[in-house]
């Protein structure tokens, strides 16, 4: 059997040679295979039907016209939208289909295949998310990862893997959520899928698994392969139905490069899968087409990306969406194959099967938790109000139950529950298990929020009442905007939405300045303050003054402040009480983690650390720790130098309850006796001069004519005080120093001979690109954008990230 295989197969490597020496004597056990894709339990069942998942790409890369395309396919609409024309259904904002971009992620319920494909078979159902490809909007994309079990990745076939492709593709890995790639737009003029799958191979530091193979004509695509199944898929001008699909007969060249193909990709996996490498020594070359599709989701299922299916097709043309859509269903996992949930509860992280555990002693009925959903996305509906988008992961969640909000410590109470599919809204009476829906009436809400509801109405005092999944890592803001409302009615109408827009994307903050009663909005970049002012404006009807755009400042501390221990027994909201605590504020060094001790959070660039000497003495510790950090929060938000947000400080909360604990006391007094401690602190560290300011200091890339090159790189570093990091050519598809991939393995299949001889006679006439990037303080690029088209003759793109925060010394602090 060994030697049949061996000259089927194309030469082993070292190391396929030496876990087939070691394979070759273990016994295959065929039912294992089977088992993983049936299961006897009618619930089980119906989540393993589910597919959660998201859209992610680089701006303009077709996120949009896929989402457009696969709705279309799925019958959902009865023609795709156009994003060009402005009526896409996830692009729903008007400022998107101004600019054709999305601004916010969109959230649709479909199903697939078609019923006619499936006389007797069973629908998945498809919660898919499109998100933004904009930088500034990169906040928007990783709240939505964590809900996630699998990614599409778009990839322009004509641009490559982009700056933020990169970004996002990394956040998914981060979070373990497995992801496919999609090819798109090779029907364009410069597509090459070679040298997209080599960039997805160098960048993404992934293995390319090429799953289809393009069909190409004289100079653009005709159809898509599937070289597994040895079939077309998808081909120009049809509903890609089976019946017209089965008249496409491989041939030639292309049946030869499918056969390459699949060869490699059976490789590729072996490399990673032990039960294929079995399987191959039984079967050879003829391995059934099952056993493979089995393996990648097999493999890619622990989402270390590690290898990466590849597709190809146009999404224009819909060209290779129905067959994108098929690799969902066969290669991304289910709510049931997803490792289990871990959540926060109090400043700890714990299994959310071990929290959920019921008490050992059955004789005494213990409130217990029916259902746990994550907020991933708050939207204000001019028709329906404010909608809360949630994941539901224990339990059924439903819309007439009381639903307490762990983050805000309190209740609420829908009005009602749906799913969007398509342009429809679709009311049901619960949502399950692996589920995504939409809940209207919720007062409160904010995304990152976690819901419960619980078998008692009352709140629980327990580690119940904090379970928190996933809270998100909101990023510092880097621009502000100032606001003045002309009226004080205006004034009232303009603070509502600012709170409600803040609702709707946590990375939008704001504050009044009781002295001068303006209103101050910081975001992530100028985009996103620009898209803020578009929806006060035109959605919730504010009328103000605009100042302009300017650099969000941060403070610091420079040196270790003295304790600080402060009281606070007024009277608040009518309920009097007593509390205390004391406060230390100190530089965070880089290598906190090494010297923390015990439970700490992490908000806004700062890390806060509550000590009790004696816990044995505190009443509900969870609780006391949970407030005195929010004391602490808000106090932070506003220095001593500038009223800029502190950044990069460690604070140390301690409360002894043998001196700071008076009797019961309502949270808003350990809130206030931690406000004015930390308040106290920054106003001593200013008058002894510790305070410093810190600016952003964002990564920049600029992709540019080779003839501007100099100019831009000159201008960035002695103009501009940036540092440029790497200069490289767009095209170089030379494996990177910190790659991890072996590009010598990566396989890609030819573009055609008609097509390389157009792609040759148009770089005759094209600019060779370079690739600049640089670290440059963010008050130097406000307005760069503008100035670099004098240098590139507008032929150029520019990408910038938040990269770190930085001291301001010298004459630019005093400047400030």
């Amino acid at each position: 059997m060994g030697l049949y295989v061996l000259t089927c197969r194309a030469p082993l490597r070292h190391s396929q040679l030496v876990r087939l020496t070691s394979l070759c004597s273990k016994h295959y056990d065929k039912t294992r295979f089977s088992s993983r894709r049936f299961s006897s339990h009618i619930s089980d069942r119906g989540i393993g039907y589910i597919r959660n998942i998201g859209i992610i790409a680089h701006v303009d890369a077709g996120k949009t016209t896929t989402t457009e395309q696969m709705l279309y396919n799925s019958g959902a609409l009865r023609r795709a939208g156009n994003v060009d024309q402005g009526d896409t259904v996830t692009d729903f904002l008007p400022m998107e289909r101004q600019r054709g971009i999305t601004i916010q992620s969109a959230a649709i319920t479909f199903k697939w295949p078609l019923k006619e494909r499936l006389p007797h078979g069973h629908q998945y159902v498809i919660n898919l998310i499109d998100t933004p490809g904009h930088v500034d909007f990169r906040f928007e994309v990783e709240r939505c990862i964590p809900v996630l079990d699998g990614t599409v990745c778009i990839i322009d076939g004509v641009e490559g893997v982009e700056a933020h492709t990169e970004r996002v593709w990394s956040s998914a890995r981060e979070f373990k959520v497995p992801g496919i790639v999609f090819v798109n737009k090779l029907d364009r003029d410069g597509a090459s899928f070679k040298k997209s799958v080599q960039d997805i191979g160098l960048k993404l530091n992934g293995m390319p698994l090429v799953c289809h193979i393009p069909w190409w004509g004289k100079e653009t695509i005709r159809g898509v392969v599937d070289v597994i199944t040895r079939s077309v898929v998808s081909w120009i001008g049809t509903r890609d139905t089976p019946e017209e699909l089965s008249k496409k007969m491989l041939e030639g060249t292309i049946k030869d490069e499918v056969e390459r193909a699949r060869e490699k990709l059976i490789e590729q996996l072996c490399e990673k899968d032990d039960d294929l490498m079995e399987l191959w020594i039984s079967h050879g070359k003829n391995l059934p087409d099952a056993f493979i599709k089995e393996s990648i989701r097999r493999v890619i299922s622990h989402g270390d990306g590690s290898l990466i299916p590849v597709f190809a097709g146009s999404s224009l043309k819909n060209i290779g969406v129905a067959a994108l859509l098929d690799g969902v269903i066969d290669y991304l996992p289910s709510p049931l194959d997803r490792p289990e949930l871990i959540v926060r509860v109090g400043l700890t992280q714990k299994p959310l099967t071990q929290v959920l555990q019921h008490p050992k002693d059955p004789k005494v009925s213990h409130p217990h938790v029916e259902a746990l959903a994550s907020v991933f996305k708050v939207v204000n509906d001019h028709r329906r109000g404010m909608l809360t988008f949630v994941r539901v992961y224990h339990g059924v969640l439903k819309k007439n139950t009381h639903m307490w909000n762990a983050n805000l410590q309190q209740f609420e109470r829908p009005l009602n529950m749906m799913q969007i599919s398509g342009g429809q809204t679709i009311e049901i009476p619960h949502l399950s298990p692996g589920q995504i829906g939409a809940i209207s009436g919720l007062k409160a809400a904010r995304t990152g929020d976690t819901l419960l509801t619980y078998s008692s109405d009352k709140a629980l005092q327990s580690e119940l009442a904090t379970i928190q999944v996933r809270p998100p890592k909101i990023p510092p803001g880097v621009a502000f905007i100032v606001l003045d409302a002309y009226t004080p009615t205006g004034a009232t109408i303009l603070e509502a939405a600012l709170e409600n827009l803040s609702r709707e994307d946590p990375s939008l903050r704001w504050f009044k300045d009781e002295k001068t009663d303006q209103y101050t909005l910081s975001g992530m970049g100028t985009l996103h303050l620009e898209v803020a002012r578009d929806r006060l404006e035109n959605h919730y009807k504010v009328e103000a003054y605009w100042g302009a755009i300017s650099v969000d400042y941060k403070e610091c501390l420079t040196a270790r402040t003295a304790p600080h221990r402060a009281v606070f027994d007024k009277t608040v909201a009518g309920k009097s009480g007593k509390a205390a605590c004391s406060v230390v504020i100190e530089p965070l060094d880089e290598d906190y983690r090494d010297t923390l001790s015990g439970p700490y959070l992490e908000r806004d660039g700062n890390v806060i650390q509550v000590v009790f000497p004696r816990e044995d003495l505190v009443p509900n510790i969870e609780a006391t720790r949970q407030h005195l950090t929010n004391g602490v929060i808000s106090a932070l938000a506003r220095g001593p130098r500038r009223n800029s947000p502190m950044h990069k400080c460690l604070v140390t909360v301690t409360y002894d309850a043998r001196t700071d604990l008076f009797g019961p006391a309502p949270s808003s007094h350990l809130i206030g006796a931690a406000n004015k401690a930390t308040r106290e602190a920054l106003k001593e560290a200013y008058h002894q001069g510790i305070v410093g300011i810190l600016e952003p200091v964002m990564k920049v890339t600029i992709v540019c004519p080779e003839v501007s090159a100099g100019a831009v790189q000159h201008d960035l570093h002695s103009v501009r005080g940036g540092h440029v990091l790497e200069i490289k050519d767009v095209q170089d598809t030379q494996a990177r120093e910190d790659g991890v991939t072996d590009a010598s393995q990566i396989y890609a299949p030819p573009d055609p001979y008609e097509f390389q001889t157009t792609l040759r006679e148009t770089q005759k006439g094209r600019l060779r690109m370079l690739e600049i990037t640089a670290r440059v303080p963010f008050v130097e690029m406000l307005d760069y954008d503008t100035l670099l088209r004098g240098k590139t003759q507008g032929r150029h793109t520019l990408t910038m990230a938040l990269d770190t925060f930085e001291r301001v010394t010298g004459p630019r602090e005093k400047a400030l």
